[in-house]
């Protein structure tokens, strides 16, 4: 477990310069814990991570039922006994009543955070941020295109000054791509897989070098397909083995292509300002319509098509931008805590 570290500060420090403790709050899913990490290093915070695992029927119950009474904060074993963070950053259905748990129990001193739709309305925690397609709003929901990540900028630029050999010694343009797969709202039937590959194929032949990779969802038949066409071109396809190149990817893309089945994938991509290329198998969401037209709207997405699309954009940074408004609001709450 990692714990957040707070600096000793002179006495003339402003309360700009002061580190918080954090706690990130899920139930450990990728597409949650990650973006609550995010916001806190961008905070300066390696944040203590901490996990929910609620038992039925409790969990059925979620997100506004109570607490699995196992996970209560009064037992030595509890994902959230004291002492209390300055700040909690949650995200997930299941992790929304240990949010209230939490301010209860630390009288209101800790500062609450969910990220994404609690389902339970504004008054869920004392700062909440949502994606554009979603629906909540309020005085303390912060509302952005993109979700957070933990891609900050100084990291591409590490990835772009040191990049693995079997991307520095591809010939440029490069352009990255990302497969996803089968999602609750998407699915790779035999004609997706054989439109992609066709594109892809396409991109290649255009004097274009591919590198990519495959992720937890892609199925065999599309990761086969996919991988023909590398060996075809003399891309470089990740096979799998060692480190998830996925960073370095994105970093020394001149472009990227992105299946529509990941709004996280699409919305990390940006943060490069490299042109993004999204391919749509069958199905589909209005909120993730939306999504793609607010990217399309940006500069920032494009249909692929089989070729390069689209120029260089400012690069899409929701991270900071969620982290300033969090912190912003914390020093209002910490002041408050003061005077009372």
């Amino acid at each position: 477990m990692c714990r957040a570290t707070e600096t000793a500060l002179p006495a003339d420090s402003s309360p700009a310069d002061i580190l918080p403790t954090i706690w990130t709050l899920t139930d450990g899913k990728a597409g949650d814990e990650p973006q609550c990490i995010g916001v806190a290093e961008r905070l300066g915070v390696v944040p203590e991570i901490r996990r929910v695992a609620p038992r039925k029927p409790w969990a059925w119950l979620m997100p506004r039922g109570p607490i699995d009474p196992h996970e209560g904060p009064e037992r030595r074993d509890s994902p959230i006994r004291p002492p209390f963070p300055d700040i909690l950053i949650a995200s997930g259905r299941r992790a929304v009543p240990y949010v209230r748990a939490v301010k209860k129990a630390s009288n209101g001193r800790t500062f609450t955070v969910i990220l994404k739709d609690p389902r339970t309305g504004a008054g869920a925690a004392d700062f909440i941020w949502v994606a554009e397609h979603d629906r909540l709003r309020g005085p303390n929901v912060l509302v952005t295109t993109t979700s957070p990540h933990r891609l900050a900028p100084e990291r591409l630029a590490q990835a772009r000054q040191h990049p693995p050999a079997a991307i520095a010694a591809l010939s440029s343009p490069r352009v990255a791509v990302l497969v996803g797969g089968d999602s609750r709202h998407h699915r790779f039937r035999p004609d997706d897989i054989a439109r992609f590959t066709e594109r892809l194929d396409a991109l290649a032949r255009s004097g274009v070098a591919l590198m990519g990779s495959r992720s937890r969802r892609t199925t065999p038949e599309l990761d086969r397909a996919v991988a023909a066409v590398f060996s075809r071109h003399g891309g470089w396809w990740w096979d799998g083995s060692g480190e998830n190149p996925y960073v370095a990817l994105l970093a020394n893309a001149d472009a990227i292509v992105a299946t529509a089945d990941s709004t996280n994938m699409i919305g990390e991509a940006t943060a490069t300002g490299a042109p993004i290329l999204v391919f749509e198998p069958h199905g589909g969401h209005g909120k993730l319509a939306k999504f793609l037209e607010a990217l399309k709207a940006q500069g920032a997405v494009h249909h692929f098509e089989g070729r390069l699309a689209g120029t260089s954009y400012e690069p899409v940074d929701s991270t900071q931008a969620i982290a300033d408004a969090l912190r912003q609001r914390w020093l209002m709450h910490r002041q408050q805590l003061d005077l009372a």
